[in-house]
């Protein structure tokens, strides 16, 4: 009995000193209630308002950084070595035309390291609309051209990544490309400068040719370069960038690079 009655009083006493707050904070809360009854009820709902917009915007910015892409699309003309630059990286899962890797320059790195999600997808042109599936969640795509068969390959080649530079779903999100010239390692390799401007010369050539056709024919969503000057790659609306690589001797720090660059860790 001595225990709940020494209980009791210990009771009254934290009663007793917490009294002062609970009128500080009564005294407090009133004051506040009166400061609100004299704010003009349009400027009450409008600081309401800013502060849920301001809520939301936080959090829509939180959920954006945490939901980044990291994926990075693989594409080209077929026979342009996209199968062998598919294995850049350490494979820690694999579904046909897919895979998470871990890159190779990166497999012994300690510390946090952010896989890699590539999707190879297939250059024959009766399979080309398999990109519009993974572009949405694209981080950047890798554009593989074959250096050593260039030109007999560059009208086809300009073609295909023409009709790429001008998808909605590449411009509005400026989803960097990399023009990635692969068996850059061979004699009768051509530079990825002269690539770059055949490319430039032939995406000319197309803007020419399309703008000509109605709009209600074309089937592009955007249309590419700056009106009265020649096309560069500088005029596209996201990054457009060319480098060298060799993907059966494993040379691809390039393209590594341009990884990294857009899936952080």
């Amino acid at each position: 009995m001595e225990g709940m009655e020494q209980w009791k009083d210990q009771l009254e006493q934290l009663k007793i000193q917490l009294e002062p707050w609970k009128i500080q904070l009564e005294q407090w809360l009133h004051q506040a209630i009166e400061y609100l009854d004299q704010i003009p009820p349009i400027q009450l709902y409008a600081a309401i308002a800013v502060l849920f917009i301001s809520t939301l915007l936080l959090f829509s910015i939180r959920l954006f950084k945490r939901t980044k892409s990291n994926t990075i699309v693989l594409t080209g003309l077929s026979g342009s070595g996209k199968t062998v630059l598919f294995y850049v990286g350490t494979v820690t899962s694999m579904e046909p035309n897919e895979g998470t890797f871990v890159l190779n320059s990166e497999s012994n790195k300690k510390g946090k390291i952010k896989s890699i999600h590539l999707v190879d997808v297939p250059g024959h042109s009766r399979l080309r609309p398999k990109l519009d599936e993974f572009l949405p969640q694209a981080a950047g795509i890798v554009f593989v051209v074959d250096a050593v068969e260039f030109l007999p390959s560059c009208p086809s080649v300009s073609e295909y990544l023409y009709d790429i530079l001008t998808k909605a779903s590449v411009v509005k999100k400026k989803i960097p490309v990399l023009i990635c010239c692969n068996k850059s390692d061979k004699v009768t390799a051509h530079t990825k400068e002269f690539i770059r401007k055949q490319i430039e010369k032939e995406i000319e050539k197309l803007r020419a040719s399309r703008s000509a056709i109605s709009a209600a024919d074309i089937s592009n969503d955007v249309t590419l370069g700056v009106s009265g000057e020649v096309f560069s790659f500088t005029q596209c609306r996201n990054a457009v960038t060319v480098a060298d690589a060799s993907g059966l001797k494993g040379e691809v720090a390039q393209v590594e690079q341009f990884i990294r660059e857009h899936v952080k860790p």
